[in-house]
């Protein structure tokens, strides 16, 4: 696979004069890692009012391309930058709907209230930015490694889904949900298994949404486990 990966970037890189150079020299000055990611998520919902809970299990998935650029000449060090797919469900009491004015609506579901589904969920398109420290060589197909680094993503859809004793409530579209998204992340481990944490910087929804007339400022922290592969 590494050879098959080597011969790749090569294609990629070949209007590029410093490609071209790295054709004429051996594997241990070309190799890179990490090129292709895909990871799974427990979604949590921060810094949210006591009256808001989450209920189930929230997932998400995403999976993307870096371009992964050594810095140093052990070419242990590396700045990443890529594109990448993800998408997210959160099952938690906040119920939303859609008036006859078309205004959306929030509203925690109380106790009394029973319902079999409550979810949001979105898709985003994603650029992550990662600066990228490991203990890997040439030869060295298992490693320590420790990213840490930014993302940007951009909201393409999103949709909320009711079922319950108020009926059936499915609404897509909604504007209230922050388009552009941004926050840390932090991936770290050794091999195939490596933990990975999200910490959004920015809310879910616009700054005009209110719970109870009190702004609902929750933003997103998600933990899980990635995978890399050449």
């Amino acid at each position: 696979m590494r050879y098959w990966f080597f011969f790749i970037m090569l294609f990629l890189n070949a209007t590029s004069v410093v490609a071209q150079k790295y054709a004429l020299k051996s594997i241990d000055s070309l190799y890179k890692e990490d090129q292709f990611y895909a990871g799974v998520t427990y979604n949590l919902l921060n810094k949210k009012p006591k009256s808001l809970n989450q209920t189930g299990f929230s997932l998400g998935f995403h999976v993307g391309f870096i371009k992964d650029m050594p810095i140093n000449l052990k070419r242990n060090v590396a700045i990443g930058v890529g594109l990448g797919y993800a998408t997210s469900a959160y099952n938690q009491n906040l119920f939303i709907n859609q008036n006859t004015a078309g205004v959306f609506e929030y509203n925690t579901l109380s106790g009394g209230q029973s319902f079999t589904r409550n979810t949001f969920s979105n898709h985003v398109i994603e650029i992550p930015i990662e600066f990228r420290w490991r203990t890997s060589t040439p030869q060295n197909y298992a490693f320590w490694r420790v990213y840490t680094g930014f993302k940007l993503g951009y909201l393409l859809a999103n949709s909320s889904k009711y079922e319950g004793d108020l009926g059936r409530v499915q609404l897509t579209n909604n504007p209230d949900f922050t388009a552009l998204q941004y926050g840390l992340t932090l991936s770290a481990g050794y091999n195939t298994w490596n933990l990975y944490l999200y910490y959004a910087l920015n809310p879910v929804f616009s700054q005009k949404v209110t719970l109870a007339n009190k702004p609902l400022h929750i933003n997103v922290i998600k933990i899980g486990l990635i995978f890399y592969i050449l």
